[in-house]
């Protein structure tokens, strides 16, 4: 899939023009610190959210196009969205955060790439680190259509991170975008090390 041309053609249908409310609601009830990471950051609204509750955070995204929508529409914090690759991370990347804020990067993924996002992952996130995901566990497909985003069944997100992280928080957030009502799960991983 070429993310850059979907940023080009203006089909970024899973942008919402603001943050995650999920996110918004646990950063508001779980103050965290340090550096964090926002993988495919898209138009950058959870990295902007991130910064707003004090947190050091970086953008990533594959999505030239996407990365200069982002530092245009958040160009006091610019310098924060960069290009870069989830699945291989630049050195300056690894092991280099405290904490992941997901939300639509992995559901954007076939399901065949999950293994390498979480490879990137791994290497990203410190040991002891949160991944903070909000996660598209039903994303009501029509009849024979594939994604994105990908259906991901609560058991395959068992099963992704069984290895090497716990379980801290798992529930179906009570709040959501319009649409998404009871389709998301928020769930707060440490990577164990």
């Amino acid at each position: 899939m070429d993310w850059d041309e979907i940023y080009r053609k203006g089909e970024v249908f899973w942008n919402k023009g603001a943050p995650s409310p999920p996110l918004i609601q646990y950063l508001e009830r779980h103050p965290v610190r340090g550096r964090a990471l926002v993988p495919g950051c898209g138009h950058g609204h959870e990295v902007a959210l991130a910064v707003e509750h004090g947190l050091d955070a970086l953008g990533l995204d594959i999505a030239p196009t996407g990365i200069a929508e982002a530092r245009a529409r958040y160009p006091h914090i610019a310098e924060r969205f960069v290009v870069g690759d989830v699945f291989n991370p630049a050195p300056e990347l690894r092991g280099a955060f405290d904490l992941v804020l997901e939300h639509t990067c992995l559901s954007g993924l076939h399901p065949a790439m999950r293994g390498d996002y979480r490879r990137g992952i791994d290497l990203m996130l410190k040991p002891g680190g949160l991944l903070i995901g909000v996660w598209f566990i039903s994303p009501h497909l029509d009849p024979g259509e594939e994604g994105p985003p990908f259906a991901f069944p609560v058991p395959e997100l068992t099963a992704l991170f069984k290895d090497g992280y716990e379980i801290v928080e798992d529930y179906v957030p009570d709040v959501a975008f319009q649409s998404r009502e009871g389709r998301e799960r928020l769930r707060v991983l440490r990577r164990m090390g």
